[in-house]
């Protein structure tokens, strides 16, 4: 493929469009579904708009191929995502403003660099240090609203899944980069070998007869972009990249555009500590980035 840097600086922004939509799309979904329930019909269609994209790329003859070779590995991907990763950040931003859930799941990078030491066997390096510092320190102010002395979460359990989301994220991340699969072979199979988990997890804890429709929109508009084609969109903008730094930072415009939609579409009053907060974060990504 020809390289080509404003192409793939417009594939990036439109990927970084469509994540800024998705947590309000989560908070209105959730209103209607539960967080399981808004996980199966997203996932569905998810996997549709993958299977849809590997038949035009003609690719489907690679998906039993690649399954065949290597079955445990993508049960085990599919396990964590979208399966374990989204339930947890489903329910996260079931329990919290989605403000909150949204900034602390940027950690997810800097827990990525704390896992890849015992993982990968890599060292943290000053870099590292100052953005984990600086990250953490900022999700505690975002969970606590400001009140760091109090430590006085909106709620606990909501804070640990989003946490616990970022921890998921990192592994399944870490444990792709031993996959020399076609990025999109790999993300349909993990999206197809999470199906019968999911829906034997929705008939098991919850009710599988989902009737409100604007649930039904809101979640196949998350399965459409955020599981989806803001995902296809992103590796594309990879692939045309001739400079992937560049189409990377763009990510930092995301969490900025999703308060604003937040605040003007669902009315969400943004908490200046978690303008404080997503800041320090942004920034301790951005020192781990120069690095």
């Amino acid at each position: 493929m020809i390289k080509n840097q404003k192409t793939a600086t417009l594939f990036a922004l439109l990927a970084v469009l469509m994540w800024s939509t998705v947590a309000t799309a989560f908070k209105i979904t959730l209103t209607y579904f539960s967080a399981l329930q808004m996980l199966l019909v997203a996932s569905l269609v998810s996997s549709v708009v993958l299977l849809i994209i590997c038949y035009r790329q003609q690719k489907i003859s690679l998906l039993k191929a690649s399954f065949i070779q290597r079955p445990y590995f993508y049960l085990l991907m599919g396990a964590i995502n979208p399966f374990l990763y989204y339930s947890l950040l489903f329910q996260a931003y079931d329990l919290l403003p989605a403000q909150q859930a949204q900034s602390l799941n940027y950690t997810w990078a800097i827990t990525l660099s704390l896992l890849a030491v015992p993982v990968l066997g890599q060292k943290l390096r000053r870099n590292d240090v100052i953005a984990i510092a600086l990250g953490y320190l900022g999700a505690l102010i975002i969970a606590t609203k400001g009140d760091l002395l109090a430590l006085d979460f909106v709620s606990p359990l909501g804070v640990t899944l989003a946490l616990l989301s970022t921890i998921l994220w990192a592994c399944y991340w870490i444990f792709n980069s031993k996959n020399d699969a076609d990025p999109m072979i790999a993300l349909s199979l993990c999206f197809l070998c999470s199906l019968p988990m999911i829906i034997l997890t929705v008939l098991i804890f919850d009710d599988i007869y989902i009737t409100a429709w604007q649930g039904w929109l809101g979640a196949i508009y998350i399965g459409l972009f955020e599981m989806g084609l803001a995902f296809v969109a992103w590796l594309t903008a990879l692939k045309y990249a001739e400079s992937t730094s560049k189409i990377s930072n763009l990510i930092f415009i995301s969490p900025f555009v999703s308060l604003l939609l937040l605040s003007q579409i669902i009315g969400e009053t943004i908490y200046p500590a978690t303008v404080i907060g997503l800041i320090l974060i942004i920034v301790g990504l951005f020192i781990q980035k120069r690095a």
